[in-house]
């Protein structure tokens, strides 16, 4: 059952602005079925309008694809490839909300996320960490936010077979979002 409206503690109305050097997008995939591979995306843009009720929260967000970054040079490489991403084409994702919920006792922010321009539903599961004012007078606010995809469903389908079976890149996706933001004053 989701509410119309919520109040959540220490929450404020406005235009909240990503606050890059302290946010993060991280992905990992299972590799070879044995182990995942963990990396990074550099945020470009994040912005989060909020009115009174926060079940009336939208969200627009940037990805740069160009800068996914999974300590191996080789592989990233080949993320950035006709194989994978195509960053030549596709140098970014996005995400626009398209609601804000609450089920049992969980926040939920719905959208539409766009990958190399396959544009799908996901739902990400959202976690206040709060709200407090930085040391120069900046309110700030802080949630995780994470959900699966299948990669396959974007156009993400190159894979090799093992000789042990199975497949190199898993299908399921974790993308999670560490992130902080600040309100226009």
């Amino acid at each position: 059952m989701s509410e119309t409206t919520i109040e959540i503690p220490g929450y404020k109305a406005g235009t909240w602005t990503l606050d890059a050097s302290h946010s993060e997008v991280t992905f990992s995939v299972r590799h070879m079925m044995i182990s995942k591979v963990r990396g990074t995306f550099g945020v470009k843009s994040a912005t989060i309008i909020a009115p009174e009720n926060p079940l009336e929260a939208r969200v627009e967000a940037t990805v740069d694809v160009t800068s996914v970054d999974t300590k191996d040079e080789g592989r990233d490489g080949h993320l950035r490839s006709a194989d994978f991403f195509d960053v030549e084409t596709y140098p970014t994702m996005t995400f626009v909300s398209t609601g804000v919920r609450v089920e049992k006792g969980d926040f939920l922010v719905d959208g539409d996320l766009t990958i190399k321009d396959v544009t799908k539903p996901v739902t990400f599961e959202l976690e206040f960490g709060g709200f407090g004012t930085d040391p120069w007078g900046n309110y700030k606010a802080g949630a995780t936010a994470k959900t699966v995809i299948n990669r396959e469903d974007f156009g993400l389908t190159w894979n090799a077979a093992l000789e042990t079976g199975g497949v190199l890149v898993g299908k399921d996706v974790t993308i999670e979002l560490d992130l902080q933001g600040a309100v226009a004053a």
